[in-house]
């Protein structure tokens, strides 16, 4: 039968309800035994309430069920179903009042509304000990009210029961209603509370998890885009040194010591990414830049002009520039790069272009090697390029361009703080410099 099968499978829940319940506990005993052994303050609350810690106050109801043992009650089969229904609805209520969901729904509120109608028919029916049915139902009201309406409810709640304990026993059941009112407000108070706390632990948790996860892209990041570069421009420079040994020591030695200047570089600001205080200084990498693509026969150009950058901006132009001119030597198979930095209106503007095929001898092969400049935005390096902009304000933008080759533009807001020193400005004139 379906009432049957409803039946089974609701204390299937609350048997499986209990079990889960047991294992926190259980959890929650070892966490406490271990923090104290440590000397610490436990952070776990414990495991969250569940209809179990209600079930205990429905001992409020022995009077009446020895009352009808004992029969000193008239009709105690209507008694006794009523005491059944009130305990059984009790039951239904409560344990849905932990899950969200199940306390707003229609049925939780209409069970409640039941127990109401059946706690108002025994206690006018008998009296006695059946008034204690109100704080029970202050309980369940408690339990599943919870928000703006509660005063509203505890108040009418509290009246009502006033009312009917008066009518049956007289002013001396006035306290019925007091601790109808108790029951209510404080069961409300303590689960709200319980809820409120557990939802900030998560909530906090939450947040540690994302930070963790923001500062292993921005070491991610840092760790491809320094040791891209360097490696790159390794690369470049032993390759010229090679092809000048045989014909002229004195430059071969001049690129050897500019790779040994590289590399110790290189270390420090591996060292300063892992600690997370790296700033680069725009026209350090502008130099670097520069250097890199003489080494690579590549002709550049680099033009600048407008006020000087903040810090911020700054650092995230320079890792623009270092990232595009290391595609720029690796995969584009050009002869002329131009690096031009201006300002237009309230935003700073930084444009990488090139001329070349970019598929030309250097193009990459190995999929090792998927970031390159000549597949567009796509790119590792790229793509934590354009995060980092887009967090400050700005954009990111590659792609071919119709006069050939290759083009990265990244724009900035332009921030009213502290200038620093080594801006873009002390690097130099507004005019082409060629190398």
């Amino acid at each position: 039968m379906t009432w049957m099968r409803g039946i089974t499978c609701q204390l299937q829940q609350w048997k499986a309800a209990r079990a889960q319940w047991k294992a926190d506990m259980a959890e929650f005993k070892v966490a406490q035994k271990e923090a104290r052994r440590k000397g610490e303050r436990p952070e776990n609350p414990g495991p969250p309430p569940t209809g179990f810690s209600l079930l205990p106050w429905l001992l409020m109801g022995m009077g009446s069920f020895s009352n009808l043992l004992q029969g000193k009650t008239s009709n105690p089969w209507i008694g006794g179903l009523g005491l059944f229904l009130f305990n059984s609805l009790y039951i239904y209520v409560v344990f849905r009042s932990f899950v969200k969901e199940k306390r707003q729904a229609v049925s939780t509120l209409v069970a409640l509304i039941v127990m109401g109608l059946i706690t108002c028919g025994l206690a006018l029916g008998y009296g006695g000990s059946w008034l204690y049915f109100f704080p029970l139902l202050g309980l369940a009201t408690g339990a599943v009210v919870r928000g703006p309406r509660l005063g509203q409810v505890g108040l009418a709640l509290t009246t009502l029961a006033a009312a009917v304990s008066v009518y049956r026993a007289g002013w001396d059941a006035i306290n019925v209603a007091y601790g109808t009112f108790l029951s209510t407000m404080v069961t409300a108070a303590i689960l709200s509370l319980s809820e409120a706390v557990r939802e900030l632990r998560a909530a906090r948790e939450e947040l540690a998890r994302r930070a963790v996860e923001k500062e292993r892209m921005r070491f991610s990041r840092d760790l491809h885009d320094l040791l891209g570069h360097t490696l790159s421009v390794i690369v470049v420079k032993s390759e010229a040194a090679r092809r000048l040994a045989p014909r002229d020591m004195d430059a071969a030695l001049d690129q050897i010591t500019d790779i040994e200047s590289v590399g110790r570089q290189a270390l420090t600001e591996i060292r300063e990414a892992v600690t997370g205080y790296r700033e680069g200084s725009l026209a350090t990498e502008l130099d670097r830049a520069r250097s890199a693509l003489s080494a690579a026969d590549i002709a550049p150009v680099v033009r600048q002009s407008g006020p000087p950058l903040t810090p911020q901006n700054e650092a995230l132009l320079s890792w623009v520039v270092r990232e595009a001119v290391t595609n720029v030597i690796r995969h584009s198979g050009a002869t002329r790069c131009e690096i031009t930095l201006d300002g237009v209106l309230d935003r700073v503007r930084l444009t990488i272009a090139d001329d070349g095929p970019g598929d030309g001898g250097t193009a990459a092969t190995d999929p090792a090697d998927a970031d390159t400049i000549g597949i567009g935005i796509g790119g590792t390096g790229l793509k934590g390029l354009t995060e980092r902009l887009a967090t400050a304000g700005g954009s990111l933008l590659a792609g071919p361009s119709p006069r050939g080759g290759f083009t990265v533009t990244a724009e900035l807001p332009v921030e009213a703080a502290e200038l620093t020193s080594s801006g873009v400005a002390a690097s130099g004139s507004t005019a082409p410099r060629e190398p």
